[in-house]
């Protein structure tokens, strides 16, 4: 429950593709943004970008911008929570996609829930369910893991634990910071049984997006180069 005077946190989704923000924006999300003016962002650079690239006559120097990233301590933003716990308004623009999932945005409205602020979700376009949809494979039975290890020996240990988990049927979902993508196909690719279906999402929501299923031993014929693409990553069976 929200207390009487503190403002509300919008959870604002941002585009995953340059080029895309008009096309995957909500109506409601849009409304928000003309008339929320603080904002907690992962970025700051890129959400004044993403507000520009609506053209909804938002005045970006007008805005209020605090960076919060994973390094981020809630002594640094004591002005504006005090601001949001007095009545004001503010959102919280993810660099890419939904904010608090596999995002350090989290912590945020964990903090808010403690202090009885209101928050509030908005529609938008998420990578990880979009490639869920289009994968084929289990949409009723499914775990995220978020980015996995970057250490090799810690991830190659999840990816044992992400494929028992799959050779029961149920989809396992996670993620790379691009520039390491080759990495850790390389490394699904040598470990994983070749029977497993792995479906890969790539630049969801750009003009070049491409989503595709197959099994292992498929994708060790000709691995795709992901260097430096958004991706996500499905291991799994077909549901039954």
């Amino acid at each position: 429950m929200s207390t009487n005077t503190s403002g509300t946190l919008f959870l604002i989704p941002s585009a995953l593709a340059s080029g895309s923000e008009q096309a995957v924006t909500t109506p409601q999300v849009v409304e928000v943004l003309r008339r929320v003016r603080c904002f907690f962002v992962e970025n700051e650079r890129s959400a004044r970008r993403f507000i520009s690239a609506l053209k909804i006559g938002v005045d970006i120097g007008a805005l209020e911008l605090y960076e919060w990233h994973k390094r981020s301590d809630f002594q640094s933003l004591d002005a504006p929570l005090k601001k949001l716990l007095s009545g004001t308004d503010f959102g919280i623009i993810s660099e890419a996609g939904l904010p608090a999932v596999a995002d350090p945005g989290a912590q945020i409205v964990a903090w808010a829930h403690r202090h009885g602020v209101a928050v509030r979700p908005l529609t938008g376009a998420s990578s990880i369910f979009l490639t869920l949809m289009a994968s084929g494979l289990n949409g009723q039975s499914f775990c995220f893991h978020g980015y996995l290890p970057i250490e090799k020996e810690a991830r190659s240990r999840k990816i044992r634990e992400i494929e028992q988990a799959a050779r029961q049927g149920n989809a396992q979902i996670f993620m790379e910071t691009p520039y390491r993508n080759n990495a850790l196909l390389d490394a699904i690719l040598k470990q994983v049984e070749e029977n497993l279906q792995l479906c890969i999402g790539v630049n969801l929501t750009a003009a070049d997006e491409w989503v595709f299923t197959q099994s292992v031993k498929k994708w060790k014929q000709s691995p795709p180069d992901l260097h430096k693409k958004p991706a996500i990553f499905i291991l799994g069976k077909p549901p039954a």
